[in-house]
């Protein structure tokens, strides 16, 4: 899977790779922001619209070839309408783990079997493509950051820097960084649904929901 073909919620959950430290961060909220990744890009492809803040799938049958996408697009049309606040919270991890499995065969991670105390079997997963990731890493910062006009970033990379913004992702920005490019920031997140109103209003909600389960997920316990 070359770099340029990788879906938001894959960008997403490699960007929160410190391949530094070569350990994964914001694992509190990380299913958050894939599930939010993945929502955002289906809406963007016209695949999930708006009805009256409900998440509505466009077709039936239509189909995208990603089985992570796909399989979220499945889980929608098979429950109850829901508002698109819902869907970056409801059963997220399933996404999160549909996300991990493509990205181990396509090669960027490497799965590992154990067992926790000696007897329950676990998979951990552990970064292969350290170089893919820093450029990916490399790019969304240019796109926070640079000279580039916010009208010539695509709406996928608006969407992929937005996002993650708002989850705080440290391996994108500090939190210094965001405020000092809080402005930018928000004309991303305005690109991100530049095709249409409702599409902006779409990533808007998805982009609010993702922050408050985030901001609560690190919350301190009895806060």
């Amino acid at each position: 899977m070359p770099n340029g073909s990788l879906s938001l919620p894959a960008r997403l959950y490699l960007l929160a790779w410190d391949t530094a430290r070569m350990r994964i961060t914001g694992t509190a909220h990380l299913h958050h922001l894939v599930r939010a990744g993945a929502l955002t890009e289906l809406a963007q492809r016209g695949l999930l619209l708006d009805e009256d803040g409900i998440a509505t799938p466009v077709d039936l049958d239509a189909r995208t070839g990603d089985p992570v996408l796909d399989g979220l697009l499945d889980l929608v049309r098979e429950s109850l309408p829901r508002r698109w606040r819902t869907w970056v919270t409801l059963r997220a991890r399933h996404t999160l783990v549909a996300v991990r499995e493509q990205l181990a065969a396509e090669g960027y991670l490497r799965a590992e079997k154990r067992r926790v105390l000696g007897v329950f079997p676990s998979v951990e997963y552990a970064l292969e493509r350290v170089t893919a990731v820093d450029a990916l890493r490399e790019e969304a910062r240019q796109v926070l950051g640079g000279s580039l006009p916010v009208a010539a970033v695509s709406e996928r990379e608006a969407a992929v820097v937005a996002l993650a913004a708002a989850a705080g992702l440290r391996t994108l920005a500090s939190g210094r960084d965001r405020r000092r490019h809080r402005e930018r920031i928000e004309e991303l997140t305005e690109r991100s649904g530049a095709a249409a109103p409702a599409l902006r209003r779409v990533v808007r909600e998805v982009r609010t929901a993702m922050t408050a389960a985030a901001t609560a997920a690190s919350a301190p316990a009895g806060s």
